[in-house]
């Protein structure tokens, strides 16, 4: 899939959208974007549609410094060697001003190390494996979603507040499940040293055999469940618990279950109690919120889901370090780098910053609990949760991240 789109105010009335910038315009910035959209769509169709929205504003606005936004995607394949020879077709043909994207774990890190050895400026959108800020670290890789571990710190009152003793796991067996069942072990033995983990299940990702997993779990008679499956994995995990009752009285928290791509699709059957990170869009009185709400619903009709919310900071993260790179001088990878370390961002969230440590952003995620109601799967309780509040301090970092930037 190719698309290359430079948008106007033409996307809220609807019109079709331009490929190539007016005559006479000046010359675009142009945003080279590589994702999964085959292979996650569920995510990254509202995602695709949140960075169009931003760009369409920025543009209308006048764009950076009087240029305009143009955004070249291209499909990643889901693979890391295919993620690649994209980026790098990104870079010398399409002769793209930065790299952004990416949603798998692993395809992120790929990217990652390919903007280091290159020298481009990434901003990786979705991968939450924490390697790409800690470990893995480099100086062009900035991140914008809250992190495995930020999202698992930020589950973590309720998981030590529950007292179960016997923990099960189920997980999807690469870099992101693994980093995910890791951190949640570390972080729930630290505050309760008598846990006891009676059961992992790591599972092939978007190829969960159910049954024989959700019974495995049964027979392991936790008290507790810590799950890390999303998408159509979640589903048919969720639905074969719920034809066995295996969770009937199991206390359950999982990573990415509120948000509207995975609950919605579960209707009636979504799971009750569940205390879950997502998106409830119909609960959140944040005024940046209901502004991009408002935006959003006029332009496509229907409401946003998480992917919608990501892609429009990716874009607007993009244009805040664009401009400060600008006024520094021009866009080039070092000043985008510069511009990026404590870059301050407003996005449907509100404010945040990029830090200057590890370069991960501070937008933060909601945690509640899951509930049906009129036949439908939502989240009850919802409270944001600060990214800044579950980061480790800027001296923990340098422990993280051996690689001096």
């Amino acid at each position: 899939m190719v698309q290359t789109v430079l948008l106007g105010a033409a996307l809220a009335l609807g019109a079709p959208l331009g490929l190539t910038a007016p005559a006479g315009a000046a010359e675009p910035i142009r945003i080279g974007e590589l994702n999964s959209y085959k292979a996650q769509p569920a995510f990254l169709e509202p995602y695709r549609k949140g960075m169009e929205l931003a760009v369409s504003q920025i543009n209308t606005a006048g764009g950076i410094a009087g240029r305009p936004l143009e955004l070249i995607t291209r499909d990643d394949g889901g693979n890391p060697g295919d993620a690649v020879r994209v980026a790098e077709e990104l870079v010398t043909r399409e002769k793209v001003d930065a790299l952004t994207g990416t949603f798998l774990s692993h395809v992120g890190l790929a990217v990652a190390g390919y903007a280091a050895k290159r020298q481009v400026f990434f901003l990786a959108a979705e991968p939450l494996t924490d390697k790409i800020t800690w470990s893995d670290g480099n100086r062009y890789t900035f991140r914008l979603r809250a992190s495995t571990y930020m999202q698992v710190a930020m589950l973590m009152p309720e998981a030590v507040a529950a007292k179960r003793k016997r923990w099960a796991i189920v997980y999807p067996n690469y870099e992101y499940g693994q980093s995910a069942a890791a951190t949640f072990k570390k972080l729930l033995s630290a505050a309760q040293p008598d846990v006891e983990f009676v059961a992992e299940q790591a599972t092939p990702l978007g190829k969960l055999d159910a049954g024989p997993v959700v019974q495995a779990i049964a027979d392991s008679k936790p008290d507790a469940v810590f799950n890390v499956l999303f998408a159509a994995d979640l589903a048919k995990f969720v639905r074969e618990a719920n034809t066995r009752s295996a969770l009937d009285g199991v206390f359950v928290v999982s990573l990415l279950s509120g948000e509207p791509e995975y609950l919605d699709p579960l209707k009636a059957e979504a799971p009750v109690g569940w205390v879950v990170t997502g998106y409830p869009w119909y609960d959140i009185a944040l005024p940046a919120h209901k502004a991009f709400l408002d935006a959003y619903q006029a332009a496509y009709g229907e409401p946003p889901r998480l992917g919608s919310v990501v892609g429009y900071a990716t874009i607007k993260s993009l244009a805040a370090g664009f401009a400060k790179a600008s006024a520094a001088g021009g866009i080039d990878a070092e000043r985008m780098v510069a511009a990026f370390k404590g870059l301050e961002v407003s996005g449907p969230f509100g404010p945040f910053i990029y830090r200057a440590s590890d370069h991960q952003a501070t937008m933060g995620a909601f945690v509640g609990t899951t509930a049906v109601k009129h036949g439908t799967g939502v989240m009850t309780g919802a409270r944001y949760i600060d990214g800044a509040s579950v980061l480790p301090s800027d001296a923990e970092v340098k422990a993280l991240r051996p690689a001096a930037d």
